[in-house]
């Protein structure tokens, strides 16, 4: 597992290293409820449960995919890794200034969790699958290339060890930042 860290940690380094100047296009001014999205696609990186890179990709002016790849160290389970893709509707703008605009997101999607042997229960190396559902809001800034965001995502599994003893459902929650190059 700590290999994976630092390989995840040197792709962090390597993604904010290689950032170029790049500004937030104008977006016109539009009804509350109407977000328009200025920005294409940004990477960045997430705290939370996972730990990792985030990415953003916007497909049209309200939609996006979503996707992170991060870990988990003694949360829940014993060193894990996940990998996940959503893809997301922004329906509502909560708020909007000249800074930055708040939409609030929803979306579903998938995750692959891979975690190791738990040192403290009798659970083996597994792997389980599910639908997530996540639900945030975006800080998205007016003039330059970046978003701030929160999110709660609901995970349902249904592949898994049989002989795992762990919840089907869990709750994935993470804060982070993305940098958008077009």
């Amino acid at each position: 597992m700590k290999s994976r860290m630092l390989v995840l940690l040197a792709a962090i380094a390597m993604v904010l290293g290689s950032a170029s100047d790049s500004e937030a296009r104008n977006r016109p001014r539009r009804a509350k409820s109407d977000f328009k999205a200025n920005k294409g696609f940004g990477l960045g990186i997430m705290f939370g449960a996972p730990f990792g890179l985030s990415g953003k990709y916007y497909l049209s002016e309200s939609t996006a995919l979503d996707f992170g790849v991060g870990a988990y160290y003694r949360f829940r389970y014993d060193d894990a890794f996940q990998f996940h893709v959503d893809y997301l509707w922004h329906p509502v703008v909560l708020a909007k200034t000249d800074a930055f605009w708040l939409p609030l997101y929803v979306g579903v999607g998938g995750r692959v969790l891979d975690h190791g042997r738990d040192r403290d229960r009798d659970f083996d190396d597994d792997t389980h699958v599910g639908v997530r559902a996540p639900l945030g809001l975006s800080f998205d800034f007016e003039n330059v290339p970046l978003d701030i965001f929160f999110e709660f995502a609901l995970v349902v599994d249904f592949i898994q060890d049989r002989d795992d003893n762990h919840d089907i459902v869990d709750l994935n929650s993470s804060v982070g930042i993305r940098y958008y190059f077009n």
